[in-house]
């Protein structure tokens, strides 16, 4: 019976997790696409630790769809406001915060790879970290309708969500509190983030 009670009494936490967890996470995603230097990996993998200690057997399913539907919607907006700035004359803003985030070297790779391999480098420059802006750029200079690049985008979103969803879980799993598997997921993350640009100046 005080079992009974205890798990009742942890319902209304949940579903006010719930509550306030999905429309964070998702706001947070699409601006994550609107605006690159938001980590939206480390909001993802966090959002599975919650999920994972939580008792609904759907909250990772949830989790998942609400991440991976932000990151695709976020996306499609970034690149339908880059397509204004290069249909303008002056162009806009957001075609320049795009342009300021592809280093010159990883643009000319990610258009070489899109004419080799079309609308499949979008899947993988969603996991490679900074990989995005580049590639999507790519597109914006090869005139893309938005239409190909959703047909790419779709599946890098759900690629993505999942990587770092799996994260999460992992983090979740190992560590008893979820802080602590959010902590975890969230160094992990930063650290793979970083990783390439580390490298790349150890090798140079």
């Amino acid at each position: 019976m005080i079992g009974h009670f205890g798990e009742l009494a942890r319902l209304p936490a949940e579903s006010t997790q719930q509550a306030v967890g999905y429309p964070s996470l998702f706001l947070l995603v699409v601006l994550g696409s609107l605006v690159p230097v938001v980590p939206t990996g480390a909001v993802v993998s966090s959002a599975a630790v919650v999920a994972v200690h939580q008792s609904s057997p759907f909250s990772l399913l949830f989790s998942f769809c609400v991440a991976a539907l932000a990151a695709f919607l976020g996306d499609l907006a970034l690149y339908w406001l880059g397509r204004r700035g290069v249909r303008s004359r002056g162009g806009s803003r957001w075609l320049e915060r795009i342009h300021d985030h592809a280093a010159p070297e990883r643009l000319d790779q990610a258009r070489t790879k899109l004419t080799e391999h079309g609308v499949a480098v979008l899947v993988l420059s969603r996991l490679v970290p900074a990989g995005r802006i580049p590639v999507m750029l790519a597109c914006l200079l090869a005139s893309w309708p938005l239409r190909r690049f959703a047909r790419g985008a779709g599946p890098a979103a759900l690629a993505w969500a999942g990587t770092y969803q799996v994260i999460g879980v992992v983090g979740g799993s190992v560590f008893r509190e979820p802080w602590e598997g959010v902590v975890a997921a969230v160094l992990l993350t930063v650290a793979i983030a970083v990783a390439p640009g580390v490298w790349r100046r150890l090798r140079r």
